[in-house]
């Protein structure tokens, strides 16, 4: 495991150097067809010895070569150990994910924006960014304690959406900033919010999600206009943050 792409890969694998180096990694062949798809810029691919084998494979390959990606041959071996999955499905790519900043981030009509207050867990936040995207919000702002951008189960859990919606860090003082900027409405989530059928849907909006332990931090909460809640069957603790956004997301679209 000596060449300089796998010395990358391995650096990459720290989030102080995805963040100095502003790159992140990409695993299997579903998520490097949507990198391509998206025109994200790529530093460099690793393939297994033998992944060209099917022809969805070579295609991909091919669009690869096409935009003169490098592309490195390893053994199976170097690339499951490289790989942060079990099952890397024979590539991995090094690449250049969208760089947004909160600023030029803007409510639009009938198209919200995620606010993630310290949410950990990464699956999560992929998984939240994939069903906002799904859902035709506008942007993301990922608040501190959050999972950043580059982690590769963000990538994963998002199945292609970091690479299209965008998303970038804030601080609490750039959300005041934000908000003041954007003069939209603000809703949190939080368990004993008002139940969500009774709060008239606005046309633009900011909704703030936080972690399923902590929820949203006071001084967040201070900025919304409305705090809401899903009305949950007898004897249940909470849903899941993202299962929670894409009901509430769902519902101010519906609405529309």
């Amino acid at each position: 495991m000596g060449s300089n792409l796998v010395s990358l890969v391995q650096n990459l694998q720290q989030r102080r150097h995805r963040r100095r180096q502003r790159l992140a990694v990409a695993e299997g062949m579903r998520l490097v067809e949507d990198a391509v798809a998206a025109g994200v810029t790529f530093r460099g691919v690793l393939v297994a010895r033998g992944f060209a084998d099917t022809p969805r494979a070579a295609r991909l390959l091919q669009n690869l070569a096409a935009r003169a990606v490098p592309i490195e041959d390893v053994t199976e071996r170097t690339l499951a150990e490289l790989a942060a999955t079990d099952t890397p499905q024979g590539v991995l790519a090094v690449l250049e994910p969208p760089s947004w900043t909160w600023d030029r981030i803007t409510v639009a009509p009938h198209a919200p924006v995620l606010v993630l207050d310290g949410v950990q867990d990464p699956g999560n936040v992929g998984t939240l960014l994939r069903t906002a995207f799904a859902l035709g919000a506008a942007g993301a702002l990922l608040l501190r304690g959050t999972a950043d951008l580059t982690n590769p189960k963000v990538i994963r859990a998002g199945m292609g959406a970091t690479f299209r919606l965008p998303a970038a860090p804030a601080s609490d003082e750039e959300l005041r900033a934000w908000v003041e900027r954007e003069r939209a409405p603000v809703w949190a989530a939080v368990l004993e919010g008002t139940p969500l059928a009774r709060v008239p849907r606005p046309e633009r909006l900011a909704l703030v999600m936080g972690s399923e332990a902590a929820g949203v931090r006071p001084g967040i909460l201070s900025l919304a206009s409305a705090r809401v809640a899903i009305p949950l069957a007898r004897g249940a603790e909470s849903l899941n943050v993202a299962v929670a956004a894409g009901i509430i997301l769902h519902e101010v679209a519906r609405a529309h």
